[in-house]
């Protein structure tokens, strides 16, 4: 990488973390402004901070990637969010503002017990865990294979510079910082667009980009076939996502203390309608970037294998000439695309003509991969997620790598100080404040939550250093998500719906409903995942509704 480039990208990070310290210079020594803020943010901050909290780094180094293979259909992931936030927004959201809430779970204590909202707290603790530790995994590991870095230093430093402003200004200064953060990325978004349609052949304008996309199936949005392992289809984007969303934006904390954080409850409504309607089109603006890249190597010569450490792992070895041998042959696919797309018409024959050459480039990769773990049969050979940053060193020019380099450090950033933030407010809000130290002074309580951020972003770092790839890092988190988000949905609905069911019953019907879900994922299908979410949510309320009726004298836990 270029001088220009890492100054710029160093540019825009000191930027960034000055920028989260100078907002936290007005902090109090009240422990509630730190984990909940002042309450005064402005809707458009609210959706931009909801908004930065879900575009994490795995949204920009995957999705691209997501796109580029399988194209537009994962943007039906996110169909059920419209309909998620709206629901949240004028049935949940109201009572949240009524209860003056630091968290979702105070709610749960108020409804059934201290049980419920710990037991509730502890599934959150452990899934945003997870999750926060793959946000900042996600662009370490493709540093890592990209730069030669160390993957323990990378993870470090990527979670120290966030650590330190939001132990600084805490949930405002996150806030706060998202809304650069966010404008950032989107800004470079627009440019690798951009970038990409400028080095098209003179002759290949947008329409022309979208006929050749479209002629392999990379422009088709909805798939309106039902299948059950199908992850990604019309009914599981407008079903199972409906409920991931449900759960996400109504009971995850990293997203419930954003839209808490509003000036009034109309701040926050509006801000949360506004990330769900405006989600999608960003969504497909990402995946659109993986879609033009595909277009773009149409026409110029990509690597059969886009991670090139796993490349080197062949040369040297038995299998090298039989590597080089594959890459031979997809030279020469290429050059005879070349000659296909020269007098491209888009007709019916000329579609299934590069389909079979796209077809038959995608056996040779699969064939490619076969070699690489038999040089290496400890590599990970998935490599959709190193396909946009090859791209980006690869073909930006200089000073741009620099600035897309630094869109996706602000996502890791943004993404990991809501978690953080979310993390110590559940923390000291529901487990330490409630049941391990109550009734201490806010000065305690402040200094207790500040020691918390630090001990959660060791936490993360140290996880992150011992993870292992998924077979797409964005998928990786919704996955982790969805072992709990049904449980933890199913136990706030019944808590706003069932109003006769008493806290021993969901008690009991969360945990069996946690088991189940868990062991088939775990042992059964993780493919279906997003159905996991409607699982889990009506196994809770099913359950817990079937015990209470069954034994109506069981009433709560005492405290």
């Amino acid at each position: 990488m270029h001088v220009i480039d890492w100054i710029v990208l160093a540019s825009t990070l000191s930027f960034i973390v000055l920028y989260g310290l100078w907002v936290s210079r007005k902090q109090t020594n009240e422990s509630h402004d730190f984990l909940a803020g002042q309450r005064n943010l402005k809707w458009w901050t609210i959706g931009l901070s909801i908004m930065a909290t879900q575009a994490s780094a795995i949204t920009f180094l995957s999705t691209p990637g997501q796109g580029f293979v399988d194209g537009l259909q994962f943007a039906q992931f996110y169909f059920g969010m419209p309909i998620a936030v709206l629901l949240l927004a004028y049935f949940i959201l109201p009572v949240y503002y009524r209860l003056k809430v630091t968290t979702a779970y105070e709610f749960l204590e108020e409804r059934f017990d201290l049980r419920m909202r710990s037991l509730t707290a502890i599934l959150f603790l452990i899934q945003r865990g997870v999750a926060a530790s793959i946000s900042i995994y996600a662009p370490s590991i493709i540093f890592c294979a990209v730069f030669g870095w160390n993957l323990a230093l990378t993870n470090f430093f990527m979670a120290a510079f966030v650590v330190l402003y939001t132990t600084s200004g805490g949930s405002e200064a996150v806030s706060k910082t998202q809304q650069m953060q966010m404008s950032i990325m989107l800004s470079g978004l627009v440019i690798a667009f951009l970038v990409i349609l400028y080095h098209l052949p003179e002759n290949i304008g947008i329409s022309e980009a979208w006929n050749i996309a479209g002629a392999t199936g990379k422009t088709q949005i909805v798939d309106w076939t039902f299948s059950w392992t199908d992850r990604y289809n019309i009914w599981s984007g407008l079903i199972g996502a409906t409920f991931l969303f449900l759960s996400y934006f109504g009971t995850d904390q990293s997203q419930v203390g954003r839209y808490l954080s509003g000036k009034s409850l109309r701040e926050s409504r509006v801000g949360l309608l506004f990330n769900g309607f405006v989600k999608i089109p960003m969504q497909l603006l990402v995946l659109s970037v993986g879609v033009m890249m595909f277009v773009f190597y149409q026409f110029n010569d990509q690597p059969l294998h886009y991670n090139a450490i796993n490349v080197s792992k062949v040369k040297g070895t038995p299998y090298e000439p039989a590597f080089t041998q594959l890459e031979n042959k997809a030279d020469s696919l290429f050059k005879i695309k070349q000659v296909l797309l020269s007098h491209f018409d888009n007709s019916p024959e000329q579609q299934k003509s590069l389909q079979n050459l796209e077809q038959s480039r995608t056996q040779l990769r699969s064939q490619a991969d076969s070699l690489i773990v038999l040089a290496s049969p400890k590599a990970d050979v998935k490599d959709k997620d190193y396909i946009f940053i090859n791209f980006v060193l690869s073909h930006i020019p200089k000073g741009l790598v620099g600035l897309l380099l630094a869109m996706i450090f602000c996502a890791s950033w943004s993404t990991t100080a809501s978690e953080l933030n979310a993390l110590t407010s559940t923390s000291v809000s529901d487990i330490y404040k409630r049941s391990i130290a109550p009734n201490k002074s806010e000065q305690h309580y402040l200094s207790i939550s500040k020691r918390t951020t630090i001990l959660w972003g060791a936490f993360i770092t140290i996880f992150a250093s011992n993870a292992d790839l998924f077979d797409n890092l964005i998928q990786a988190v919704n996955m982790v998500g969805s072992i709990f988000y049904g449980t933890i949905l199913g136990i706030f609905l019944t808590a706003f719906f069932i109003k006769r069911v008493k806290g021993k019953a969901v008690f009991v019907a969360a945990i069996i409903a946690q088991v189940i879900v868990s062991y088939l994922f775990f042992y059964v299908n993780k493919d279906v995942y997003l159905w996991y979410n409607p699982l889990g949510c009506g196994l809770v309320m099913g359950i817990a509704t079937l015990i209470q009726f069954s034994f109506p004298n069981l009433g709560n836990h005492k405290n």
